[in-house]
This record gives C-alpha cells, structure tokens and sequence, in this order.
C-alpha cells in the first residue's frame, strides 16, 4: 500500500537529492523496505558517501542499532565518526594514533564525550545515518540528544518497520519509491515537504493541533484503530513531537495541549460508569488511596482508553498530582530503557542534569534510582501500559518507592493473574469489560454516519444486530467492522460477513487494522496449556448470548475428564481454578456486572457466566481437529462425514430424522439438546455417551427416560433440569452405575427413586424447586440470561418443594453436594439422621425443619468438617431450632434461612468466615442487626423482613463502641419489606458498601436516610412501590454525596401514582 501510494504521490526519488535540498529545518528521512531491509543499505551508503553530500556535510556518523541500546557507546561512536570525517573532509592526513589520541582527548574533556558531542551538534551541520532502528523507545532517547538548531542537519532512518518509518519522520510527509526489486519489493523513501517553525507568534497553531487533513481518527488509543485509515497513525503526543521536529518538551502545560487534543480526535462511546469508578479507586482520600491500580481486561476491550480519559481529565481539570508520565513497555523488556523513557515522560529535565556520570546520559545518574527518587519525593501519576508478565512487575517494583508514596502507579495488562500480582493493596483491581449491547450500537452508528456522511436505515441496522453480538463488546472490532461495512452498499456483502465472520476478520484486507488482536489470539490459543485448552473449545457447545451456570460448566468438565484428581487438588478444585482461568482471560464474563468486581476482590465465584462473543466466534471457526463440537441448526443435508465427540443440538434445528440417523455416533461424548425434544435423539449407537445435558428441553416426558438407563450405561452426567414435565424418575436409573452428576431441580419430581441408592460414583445431587409450578414460569428457562431478582423472589414467599430421599441416603458417600431435600414427611426423622453419614458434603439444602425434626437436623450439621454452603427452610413456630447446632460448621461460607421468627441462632455470631448471608424472618431486633454488624467476613447480606420494630431498620454501631465500625466487610446489601420500612445509616456503618437494593411492598411506604454517611457507595436500586417523593429525597441524598463522583439512583418500577 506505501509503495502504491508513493508511486501515487511522487514517482522516483533520489535519496540524496532529498539529503541536499536547501532546507534549513532538521529533516528525518525514513528508509523502509517492503519486504525487509534487502537493499535499503546499500542505497543509503550511495548517498552517504556521494561526493556532495560529503561536501555539505563535515560531520557525518553512521550506526548500526543493537540490543540492548547504550546510549553510552552510541553518542561515543558518532563523535569518533565526526572526528574521524572531519579530518578526511579538511583533507589532513591524520595517522590512527593521532586520532585516537583527539578522540580519548575529547572523552576526558570537562562533562565527557556526550558534552563534547552536544556541543559539536549544536554548533555544526550533521549527516546521521540510524540503520536498523527497532523500536520508537530507541528513537525517543535518540533524539533528546539530536535538537533541530536549523542548520540544515539530516538524519537518515533505516527500519523494517512501516509505522516507525512514518512516526521517524512525522506528520504531513510524502512517501516515495527509491527503487523497486520486484514486483514484491521496493525501497520507498519517507520525508518531509515543508517543516513549519514554532515561534510565539504560532502559539494558537501549537494549541489546535487537535486534528490534521487527510486522516480521521476514531477509536480508541492504544488498542484502537482509525476509522478511516490513513497514511501514518499516531498519538496526540507523537504528533506534537515529530509533527514539529522537535523534542517534546514534556512539561504539564504540554501535556494539557495533549490532552485536548486526545480527546477532540478520540470519542469513547459509554464507559462513563467505568470511568467514575475508575477515578474514584484513583482518587480516594488519602488513607485509603491505592498505591498501585492494576487495569486489566481482554485485548481491544479499550483499557488503554478508560484510563487515558482519567488520566487526561485529571491534567486538564483538577492537577491532583505533580507530575504525570504514560510510558508503553517495549518488548523484550529492559529496566533502564524503561526507566529513561519514564524519566523522559516524567521529567524531561532530569536528562539534562549537570554534572558528569560514568553512566552517560547527558549527566543523569542511575535512571533506575532517579525514578525512585522521583517518584518517592514527588506526587506523580504514572501509567504503565502493555505490561506482559508477572516478571516485568518484579523487575519494574525495583524503580517504585517501597512502603507508602504520594505516588500512584496504574498497570495496564489483559491479564488478571498479572493485574491481581502488582494491585497494591489486593482489592486495586479493574476489570475493563466489553461495551453494552446499546454501546455497542451507538459506537457503530457513530463510525457508520463517520465514514458515509448519512445515518444507517433501519433495515440495515437490523442486518447489522447479528453481526455486533459476534464483535464481544470490543471497541476495536466494532469500529473495524463499521468503517468496513460503512463502504458496503450492497446486504450480500453483509450477509457474507455474518456468515463467516471469523474467516473475513482473518483474510479480508479490509479488517487489516484487526491484525494485532488476531495475533494475540492466535498466539494464546498456540501457547495455552493442554488443560485448559479443551475447556475453552467446549464452550461453543453453548448458544451464542446463552447464559451457563458456573456448576454445569464445571461438573461437565470433570465428566469429560478435562479436571480431574490429582495428588494436590480435587477434580472439583480443579474445574473451579480452570472456570476461573477463564474469568480472568475474560473468555467468559459476568453478564451482571453489578457486582462482578466485589465478587472478584473477595475471591467469590460468579455463579452464570457468558462466552465473549468474539472469542466464541474465534473458536467456533478453528477446524474440526481443534474444536471436537458439531452442531446441528437451521436446516441440515444428510451428510456421512458429520461426526465428533460433542453434539449440540440448536432449538433453530428443523429435527430431520434422516438427517439425525445418518450420523456416526460412535464417537460421540456428550449430547446437549436446546429447545424442543424428540424421542429418537436417543440412539443404541450411543454407547460411549458420558453426558446427557438437556437442561431446559421443552416436551420431555417420563417415558422418554425409561430408554436412557437402558441405552446409555457410561453416563456419568444427566441433566433434567428445568423439564417441568418430568415427575419421575424410572428405576432404571439404578442401572447408570457411572453416574456422578443427577440434576433434576425445577422439574415436577418430588421423590428420589429407592434405585438411586445403587449409584455409589453420584457426587453432585440438585433436586427440588423454589418457585412453585402454577405460577406461570412452567415454560422459563432455569437459568434465564436477566436473572428474576432475589428479593422478587422472595417477596412472593414462594412455595418450597424439597424431594423426598431414601431412606439410605447416607450410603451415597461420595456425595459433596444435596440438596433440597424435604424432611417434612414421614420418615424425615430418619432421613435426617442419613445425612450425618454423608461427611463429605459441601453444600446441603434442607427444607421442612420444625421444633419435631430439629434435634436430629441440629445432629446432622453440627462440627461438619467440610460444610461450605447451607441452606434451611424452616416450618412455622421455629423459635430456638436452631439454637442446638454445636459446635457450628467451621468452614461455612454460604447461608440461606428462610423462615425465622423472632431471633437469629446463636451460633451466627461465630461463623468468622461467613461471607453471603440470606435471610427471611419475622422480626429483625436491635440486637440481631448487633451480631451480623460483628461478622468480621460478611461481604453479601440479603435480608426478607416482615414487619419491623417501629418501622425503622437501623444500621449504626453499638452505643458502647460508638467510635467502632460494624459491616466492615459488607459490600452489597439488599433489603425487600412487605411493610412500611424506613432503614436508616448512621455514621461508622457499612464504611465499605457499594450496592444498596431495596424492595417495597405494593403500596407501601419507604423511606431511606442517612446515605451520606456511605464513602463508597455507588448505587442505589429500588424496585417496587416508589412514589415521587421518595425518588426526589434520595437523588438528593446522592447529589450530596460527598464523593466526587457521585452514586447512581436506579429504579426497577413503575413509579406509585
């Protein structure tokens, strides 16, 4: 494309004819070839030594780049050479010994060989010729000892790269084509044609430098793009500094000159909860500021944008810090390059310190202690962007103070392994996910209407939907797909790019800008451990949007052996590591963001989860080698070659049997079935079946399963979940021997068969129903991707519907996970005392508990060694059942009680490592508030309370401690009261809440007071009965807020009349 522009543009160039123009103004002039350096070398040494350019200029020096860059050794070279040629050019004859002896003499001089070497420079006209330059962090210490004293000096680059030629030489250039090899090669030329001065008469041209003709940028900085792409791309600081041919005085007057310009070029669409949590974690008071912030998400997410728009309004708008510096972490990484590009960025003139130094750079000492310095005694914000492993960190901490600094560090980095090592104090993390589905289509309408000049008409916005899901979010990808689809007037050709999404991005030239990104997708695919590779093509087994929850996800993977066993970690612990693995490559995500990362600080797992569309089109597109899924949907051709090991089953399938029989099963691992059910999906050639997952189908009956023990005996996987037609379970189960997962919750079975007693491998037990089958959700998803909200829920005071056990429930050993098992029977006595012979049990649900069952419940969970989560419902007149259990379950991390009366166990008080708490009860007292103030742990509370003592719900800290805080832990608190309820906060409480929900009865009144004494509060959620006046007294409450950046009020209702 460079070399057809310059063909374009200029035709045939002499190098040095460009080397002699009368131009006064110092020029950089970039050689680049088209594939590689082949020939570049030869055509500049021609000019180099062509008799009137070693005339014109006296003081000529040639170096060839090296790795690691010694600025050192690099200015000692150019001034041997400038002695040396000087002499040659004056036609003495100088023999070697004399001058080295002048060159050791200029060495030893006053300041060394770099003074020496600066005042030649700055006094004399000079040809340099840089061959082989690698990096832009080379160049940027290069030039601060090269000024433009307008002398007619010329500086030749030699690189291999295009875009370092372009930014070498700067804005507005020509490119032109020296010589062409081949149709393939060319060495093309890149040079200025006019170089303007800067003088105070210029200053407003200095200041609306915001844009410039012919290239429209928009996007994102960093990991973005231009949305028209134009002959060089650069950032606002680049233009300043090569634009003018000048070193970018880095002073904070210029840095607010960038700043305006970065964001008049660059428009980020939404982010702006993103960006106000973001400067709050920035800018909190000074107790508790963090030291260093680590920014994290998937590349093209835009992190490199979120932090410049912070960093940027705090240069322009409020100078919180003395100095500030942005720095991109070369690579392969070097700590005193990256310490002189700091001290650059920071403090220009620590580079230009007097004073001598065995190190050399231009006086300065050691740039690693000098940074530490700084940084120490000085109030800076630096940025760290494009850091790749926990080891750059390591050797980088080595510049940073040690202990507490007026400083603040912000580490940019796509990992959250990387981001969680360098947090400084662990919970300073942010987590950068995709742009909302809105976002999403205001950012491609924007890039659209950009680069066609007119809006997009409705039906094309509906052809481009599909298209946007599969972009995950990525600002990158978004605004490459619009500006490409913005020049495509005819639908086929959008219809095409929806159809092979992945294979365009990857071969179209037109999706050029996405080469980065591919490359870093490409390269972890390559580089991603053996274990966890199969767990992330598994997830295109799933719908694309479809919302997974974290434990089918993970007990599917223990059943595929993908996690299993090993001498350190159980299979469980495993797939949970792996499941996390992927939350921190963002491959899967939170679709509620909520509190995705309060969960994340607290080391809590999100229990649903969504693959990045993006990433699932990458792996949906890898060959069949690779990804073992195929998929049946729309409308399929007998075909004798679809085979695989994992089978999925679209709702969009026409269900053609002849196509369905044609296929070869006999490798076939698992079956997932999505919509609507048919009885020959069941196939005798299914013999090596481990999973059978058909959470949701619709029109499965009982009779459908009597086939499945008798057809399918490796199964060690079955879902029923959410069939609600199914309400029983045939006897033939008992023959599915290697069965270990049984998940029938949200069907209509009530009773375990006698059967399941057989099955000694079940470790994982889901039963029973929460929302009662009437109420018109017999035909909703189980797990619906907008979650019905808790409190919603729990206002209605569904009916519990528990299964009944066998009575030798407790021979199932293996069993880590029950539940809800309904004790309220006859025989439930019993039942219970089973369930104190499953001591491997990690997570239990009960329902039914009364003052006649409650010995032998309180019996069964007392000093449980491995309990983590509990869930009770207890009958009516429960007062004190609960009060027996002892000593309480150590380990307990989840509790759910729905049904108390008057008083909270005893035991509450010392669950130390209590971290979500649930509660439904009749009356919540003074004292009961008291005890979970004192769980050091609690992070999550939900309360369900009836009718309340005076009204009120008060959260303050005992009279006795007044000066203490309570709920130091608690980060979200939801409330939902079917009676008039006023919750008050008082000062000391809750010093670290972030969500408040509160649901009201119909009807009923509600008032919220005291949010003022709540730092960190981010947002208010009302759902409910909401009058006008209560919506008007909380935003007031938040417009007075005395954080900067204010809470948001959302209300999930139609306001009271």
């Amino acid at each position: 494309e460079a070399r057809d522009n310059a063909r374009n543009q200029c035709g045939l160039w002499d190098l040095a004819e460009l080397i002699t123009r009368n131009d006064e103004d110092l020029q950089i002039i970039s050689v680049w070839g088209t594939r590689g350096n082949l020939g570049t070398t030869s055509i500049i040494r021609k000019a180099y030594e062509d008799p009137e350019i070693c005339q014109n200029f006296t003081y000529r020096g040639w170096v060839k780049l090296m790795h690691p860059f010694d600025p050192h050794k690099f200015i000692w070279s150019l001034l041997s050479q400038f002695i040396t040629n000087s002499h040659r050019q004056q036609g003495d004859v100088v023999d070697v010994d004399t001058l080295w002896t002048e060159i050791e003499a200029a060495t030893e001089m006053q300041g060394g060989h770099i003074k020496n070497f600066i005042n030649r420079v700055n006094k004399n006209k000079y040809l340099i010729v840089l061959e082989d330059l690698p990096t832009m962090v080379e160049w940027d210490i290069i030039r601060i000892y090269l000024p433009d004293i307008k002398n007619g000096s010329r500086i030749v680059v030699s690189t291999q790269q295009f875009e370092i030629a372009s930014l070498c030489t700067g804005h507005p250039y020509r490119v032109s084509e020296l010589k062409k090899f081949s149709d393939e090669h060319s060495v093309c030329v890149f040079f200025k044609e006019v170089s303007p001065s800067l003088g105070d008469e210029d200053e407003e041209t200095y200041r609306a430098m915001s844009s410039y003709e012919g290239s429209e940028h928009y996007g994102y900085e960093g990991e973005e793009i231009s949305l028209v792409m134009p002959t060089n791309e650069m950032s606002a600081e680049d233009e300043l500094k090569h634009t003018w041919g000048l070193p970018f005085k880095k002073d904070l007057n210029s840095k607010r000159v960038e700043a305006d310009i970065w964001k008049k070029k660059f428009q980020p669409v939404g982010r702006k909860m993103e960006k106000r949590d973001l400067s709050f974690m920035l800018f909190q008071p000074a107790k508790g500021r963090k030291e260093v912030i680590s920014v994290w998400g998937i590349a093209g997410v835009g992190k490199s944008a979120l932090v410049r728009m912070v960093y940027y309004e705090d240069i322009q708008n409020y100078n919180r810090f003395n100095k500030y510096g942005w720095i991109n972490v070369s690579h392969p990484f070097n700590l005193r390059d990256f310490s002189r590009s700091l001290l650059s960025d920071l403090d220009p003139e620590a580079l230009q310190g007097k004073g001598t130094s065995d190190f050399g750079m231009m006086g300065i000492k050691d740039p690693i202690q000098e940074c530490y310095k700084l940084l120490h005694e000085d109030k800076c914000l630096v940025v760290i962007d494009g850091l790749q492993s926990t080891d750059e960190w390591d050797l980088i901490k080595a510049a940073l103070p040690n202990g507490p600094s007026k400083s603040c560090v912000i580490v940019v980095t796509d990992e959250a392994s990387i981001a969680t090592h360098c947090a400084v104090p662990d919970d300073a993390v942010f987590n950068v996910k995709g742009l909302e589905a809105d976002e999403a289509l205001e950012l491609f309408k924007q890039v659209y209407a950009e680069t066609e000049r007119f809006d997009i008409d409705p039906d094309m916005m509906e052809q481009a939907k599909p298209i946007l899901n599969k972009c995950g979010g990525l600002p990158e990808v978004i605004v490459a797909v619009g500006g490409y689809l913005a020049t495509k007037t005819n639908m086929d050709m959008w219809l095409n790019l929806n159809d092979s999404f992945m294979h365009q991005l990857e071969t179209n030239p037109g999706f050029d800008s996405l080469r980065g990104l591919l490359t870093w997708m490409h390269s972890y695919f390559r580089t991603c451990l053996d274990s966890l590779k199969p767990c992330i093509f598994y997830l295109s087994i799933f719908p694309r949007g479809q919302c997974i929850r974290r434990r089918r996800l993970v007990r599917r993977w223990i059943t595929e052996g993908y996690s299993r066993d090993t001498d350190i970690n159980t299979a469980e612990e495993d797939g949970e590591g792996f499941f996390s693995k992927l939350v921190d490559l963002s491959i899967i995500q939170d679709p509620s963001q909520a509190a995705t990362e309060i969960y994340r600080s607290k080391g809590m797992r999100i229990a649903l989860c969504q693959v990045n569309g993006f990433v699932r089109e990458y792996i949906v597109s890898r060959p069949m080698e690779e990804n073992l899924v195929f998929v049946l949907e729309g409308r399929c051709s007998v075909n004798s070659q679809r085979t695989g090991r994992h089978l999925a089953i679209r709702s969009s399938w026409d269900r053609d049997i002849n196509v369905f029989e044609s296929i070869d099963f006999s490798r076939l691992r698992s079956l997932t079935v999505f919509g609507r059910w048919e009885s020959f999906f069941i196939s005798a050639n299914m013999r090596l079946l481990r999973v059978l997952d058909l959470e949701d189908t619709s029109d499965l009956t009982d009779n459908d399963l009597e086939k499945i023990g008798k057809v399918l005996p490796r199964l060690k996987f079955l879902s029923l979940r959410g069939c609600r037609k199914v309400s029983h379970l045939p006897s033939s189960l008992g023959d599915l021997r290697q069965l270990q997962t049984l998940d029938v919750r949200h069907t209509s079975i009530v009773r375990l068969p006698p059967a399941i007693i057989k099955l000694q491998k079940l470790q994982y037990i889901r039963a029973g129903s929460t929302i009662p089958i009437s109420d018109g959700t017999a035909d909703k998803p189980s797990t619906p991707c907008v979650m019905v909200s808790w409190l919603s829920e729990l206002c209605r005071r569904p009916l519990v519907c528990g299964v009944v056990a066998p009575m030798r429930i407790g021979k199932l050993t293996n069993l880590h996970t029950l539940g809800v098992v309904n004790v309220r029977v006859a025989g439930g006595k019993a039942i219970l005392k089973e369930l104190k012979k499953l001591t491997q049990l990690r997570k239990l649900g009960v329902s039914g508990i009364s003052r006649k069952n409650n010995q032998e419940f309180c019996a069964a969970v007392s000093g449980h060694g491995h309990l983590e989560s509990l869930t009770v419902w207890l009958e009516k007149h429960n007062h004190g059942c609960l009060d027996d259990i002892f000593p309480h379950p150590e380990n307990l991390q989840s509790l759910k009680l729905y049904g108390l009366t008057d008083k909270l166990p005893v035991w509450i008080k010392q669950l130390h490592n209590l971290t979500k708490l649930n509660l439904e009860m009749m009356i919540l007292g003074r004292e009961d508030t008291e005890i979970l103030g004192d769980l050091p742990n609690l992070v999550i509370l939900r309360l369900l309370i009836k009718p309340i003592q005076d009204g009120q719900l008060r959260f303050c800290p005992k009279p006795e401690k007044a000066d203490s805080s309570v709920f130091v832990s608690l980060h979200v608190l939801e409330i939902a009261c079917n009676s008039s309820l006023h919750v008050r906060f008082k000062l000391l409480a809750m010093p670290h809440l972030e969500l408040l929900k509160i649901r009201c009865g119909d009807g009923m009144s509600s008032r919220i007071s005291g949010l003022e004494h709540l730092y960190y509060l981010k947002e208010v959620s009302v759902n409910g009965s909401c009058d006008m006046e209560l919506q008007e007294d909380l935003q007031s409450q938040l417009d007075k807020h005395s954080r900067s950046n204010k809470p948001v009020l959302k209300l999930e209702t139609v306001s009271a009349k």
